[in-house]
């Protein structure tokens, strides 16, 4: 009995031992499970809140901005975007690139499905807005605009009511911010060495691009400076070749398209004058009277090599050099000087060019109502005008209440006065690119760049380089059309 007993008893203990270690292994069991639920759970959870949060994560803009000349000018962007954020409760990525890169970028990105909600770029509305506007890329920036539309000049309006030819009409495309025209920037204080001052500078056509090559002359016999009298750009990689080529051609009254925006190259007379304002433009080159290495100019390489002192004169289309010099007030106000064009070759006053620089949002951005919340911050006069002036006043406003400011209003500044007076009392005119998009492409290759700088480096005859362009222009509006 006792050994049965003794039986029993292990019996018991052993199922009892299995019982617990089954026990153990439920209990894993349903550890393992429960940490596999839960881990699901979060799962859900998290796609789920990334699913609510995209709205959210969709509202930080990205704007692509031209990198400013100064440190100045891109903190008052950054500060102006600082603010915005504080105010609206919503994020801007902010991304600087340089003036000659950003255009190729923009399409890059465009190209790819993936480009940002707005950009600001200096030479783009020349170059790319136009067309992008034709092929439906830009947002209608209208609602902006209206609000605002009476602080704005007609001719400014003008440039920024771009033709979409997905739908068919024309609208508000681009935000104008600011304003440049072309002028020429010298050295007073070479001048002075001469024994001569702004009152011995020429009004008429001929004449005063020769005192130029005079100055040349006597600074390199009487000073032994090497130094080159004008600073014209030969080169097919700065916007600065075509801006004042295209300023030539209106000074000889050479009209490439009509009001409505049609080529006039067929004409023999409008060939001849292409000829004739190639020739001379290349002639100042050719006689030495230009540094050589004008032929690989960049944007900015004009501004330094006059700042240098390099050339005794360059024209330049915006007020980046005085910019560049204002702190020093000696050399802003005494120093350096400017001038409007001369009268053209017929005697009458020159009508100078004008660019608008704009802002543009993207047809693609899913960040439409933020993004027009922010140019109507941006493009208030207390906003705009301080940006304006944390630039040195190297672009010029496009709003009425900001030319009120005593900084642009001030008529002991040289070069702000004399830039006011040409925009606001002299003859101005928009590039062709108003009359039709088309035209930003013969800007964008630079064909008259290119045309230039054959004739100098190639030694192509001006009416080779002529009908080049002519047929250059004319396929690039037939594969417009």
């Amino acid at each position: 009995m006792a050994k049965g007993f003794k039986n029993q008893q292990r019996v018991k203990q052993t199922f009892t031992v299995v019982l617990i270690r089954a026990s153990h292994r439920y209990v894993l069991v349903a550890l393992i499970l429960s940490l596999i639920i839960l881990a699901c759970i979060n799962i859900l959870k998290s796609n789920q809140s990334s699913v609510t949060e995209s709205p959210i994560n969709s509202r930080v803009l990205k704007i692509w901005s031209d990198k400013g000349y100064t440190l100045e000018e891109d903190e008052a962007l950054q500060q102006i975007v600082s603010n915005w954020e504080q105010k609206s409760g919503n994020k801007i990525k902010l991304s600087f690139y340089t003036n000659d890169e950003l255009p190729q970028k923009t399409q890059r990105g465009l190209q790819a499905g993936n480009p940002p909600d707005i950009v600001i770029n200096s030479s783009a509305e020349r170059e790319l807005y136009p067309r992008l506007a034709w092929e439906g890329k830009l947002a209608d920036v209208s609602d902006v605009i209206e609000p605002v539309k009476s602080l704005y000049s007609e001719g400014v309006l003008e440039a920024v009511r771009l033709y979409n030819n997905v739908d068919k009409k024309r609208g508000y495309y681009a935000v104008p911010i600011d304003q440049l025209t072309i002028h020429v920037f010298y050295w007073r204080d070479l001048l002075e060495q001469l024994g001569r001052t702004q009152s011995d500078i020429p009004k008429e056509w001929d004449a005063f691009w020769e005192f130029w090559k005079q100055v040349q002359d006597e600074l390199r016999t009487q000073q032994k400076q090497n130094i080159y009298g004008l600073g014209f750009p030969f080169s097919i990689g700065c916007t600065d070749t075509y801006y004042l080529f295209e300023q030539i051609l209106e000074a000889y009254n050479v009209q490439v398209l009509d009001s409505k925006g049609q080529l006039l190259l067929n004409d023999p007379k409008v060939r001849q004058g292409i000829v004739e304002s190639l020739k001379w433009y290349a002639k100042f080159f050719q006689q030495g009277y230009v540094p050589p290495d004008t032929v690989n100019w960049l944007n900015p390489d004009n501004n330094r090599s006059l700042l240098n002192r390099g050339v005794v004169m360059t024209p330049n289309s915006s007020l980046s050099i005085p910019a560049a010099v204002r702190q020093d007030p000696d050399t802003y106000r005494n120093k350096l000087g400017i001038l409007e064009f001369p009268n053209k070759p017929n005697g009458r006053p020159m009508r100078h060019l004008v660019s608008i620089n704009e802002i543009v949002l993207f047809a693609e951005s899913k960040n439409q109502k933020v993004a027009k919340d922010f140019l109507a911050y941006l493009i208030k006069p207390e906003i705009i005008g301080n940006y304006l002036k944390a630039t040195g006043g190297r672009y010029l406003p496009v709003m009425k209440p900001v030319w009120k400011d005593a900084f642009w209003a001030n008529p002991a500044d040289p070069h702000l006065s004399t830039a006011i007076q040409t925009l606001t009392k002299g003859l101005t005119r928009p590039f062709y690119i108003v009359q039709n998009p088309a035209y930003s492409l013969v800007l964008e290759e630079n064909v008259w760049g290119d045309a230039l700088n054959q004739i100098v480096v190639n030694r192509i005859s001006p009416e080779e380089a002529a009908d080049t362009v002519i047929e250059r222009i004319k396929q690039i509006f037939d594969e417009w059309r």
